[in-house]
């Protein structure tokens, strides 16, 4: 497992890298569909493969509820498991405890909580997070945090951040195989807290020897916070992370977000968006979103977006896109979730090209200038 960072862009802070793992590489920055329970939403593997996925998301505590890790283990990993030959980084179910469960309950050496499914009771420690994950056979594995609400006070934010560093401790130190190991970044909305943090997992990065953590996230954002504050808390974070090692912000995924955040140095993203919204009727265009519910696209034979090389775009109409998702058939979610997730892919190759040929702010500039002139074509509104 390795991270080479072979270009800066020389008028912000994007970077273009590339992280080996033993089921191959993916060049950074990336987006990662979200395969929450061992599948990406209306998605066949191959079809991810072939719209260009490199690497998926998996799900620490969905996977353990149901079917359990010991029997994905025993039916030969999570690769195996779902037939996806590329790399899959899990996280550690934190924010699903804290988010889904019916109640639970912090303790230091763990969190107890009950089960979505059956109501079932649960204690997950930073140890049981790291065997779950080391099960499932992930290349990129997560620590287990405190991912805390907006707003929280500050005396809430820090004794959050001291359990999230003794758990991320813990978690290294019980690490037993060669799967990559990310650290997670919190301390709420304060910058003080969240350059604290930093720098404290930076220092035990090299406490253990041959204990390390491979990569550095930011967790705790886009959690309700105004984005603009998540940029600057973003921003003025990664100054204190490992230039060679890589950075993910994890769960922002608008595709603003993701083309400014760039731009602050972050290498790694994932969000449901999407997959979720793409099975709302609601579709990326380079041009701004569109539902396509629409009554306007009730007899509008021209294709989703214009240019665009998916299949959906390539072989249905906007009229019949419509009538296939206000008749909730299946085929909608297919159709959708395809170009939904070109797109995605599509604009993170774009934004590594120009990284790689050095003029990163001109795309920057230019996206925001397509999306802000709406120019989506016949019959065809943003919003």
């Amino acid at each position: 497992m390795s991270f080479q960072l072979l270009k800066k862009d020389p008028y912000t802070q994007a970077r273009l890298g590339r992280y080996a793992t033993a089921h191959g590489s993916f060049e950074t920055p990336v987006f990662m569909p979200v395969g929450t329970v061992g599948t990406v939403k209306a998605m066949r593997p191959d079809e991810l493969k072939g719209l260009g996925a490199e690497i998926i998301l998996g799900n620490t505590y969905h996977l353990y509820l149901r079917p359990g890790h010991l029997l994905i283990k025993e039916l030969g990993g999570l690769h195996a498991f779902m037939n996806w030959p590329g790399p899959i980084l899990t996280d550690s179910g934190g924010y699903q405890v804290f988010s889904l469960s019916q109640t639970c309950r912090l303790r230091e050496d763990g969190v107890e909580f009950q089960s979505h499914l059956d109501g079932s009771k649960h204690l997950l420690t930073p140890e049981l997070a790291i065997e779950i994950q080391e099960a499932l056979g992930s290349d990129i594995m997560m620590v287990l945090d405190e991912c805390l609400p907006y707003p929280s006070e500050l005396s809430r934010a820090q004794s959050s951040m001291e359990l999230t560093l003794r758990w991320a401790e813990r978690c290294l130190l019980s690490r037993t195989g060669e799967n990559s190991l990310f650290c997670i970044v919190q301390g709420g909305t304060f910058q003080g807290l969240r350059k604290e943090c930093a720098e404290r997992l930076v220092a035990l990065d090299g406490k253990n020897p041959g204990k390390s953590f491979e990569g550095f996230a930011l967790g705790g954002l886009s959690v309700g916070e105004p984005m603009p504050l998540a940029y600057e808390i973003a921003g003025n974070t990664t100054p204190y992370l490992p230039e060679q090692k890589p950075r993910y912000l994890m769960g922002v995924g608008m595709p603003e977000d993701i083309v400014t955040c760039i731009g602050l140095g972050i290498d790694m993203f994932d969000c449901v968006v999407p997959t979720r919204m793409a099975r709302h009727g609601t579709m990326f265009t380079k041009f701004g979103r569109i539902n396509i519910r629409g009554s306007e696209f009730a007899k509008d034979s021209g294709p989703l977006e214009e240019g665009c090389s998916c299949y959906t775009c390539q072989n249905f109409s906007r009229a019949y896109l419509r009538h296939l998702s206000l008749s909730k058939e299946i085929l909608s979610a297919i159709l959708n979730t395809i170009h939904n997730l070109h797109y995605f892919l599509n604009l993170l190759g774009q934004a590594r090209r120009a990284i790689a040929e050095g003029n990163y702010a001109k795309f920057q500039k230019e996206f925001f200038q397509q999306i802000q002139s709406g120019e989506i074509g016949a019959n065809q509104k943003s919003f």
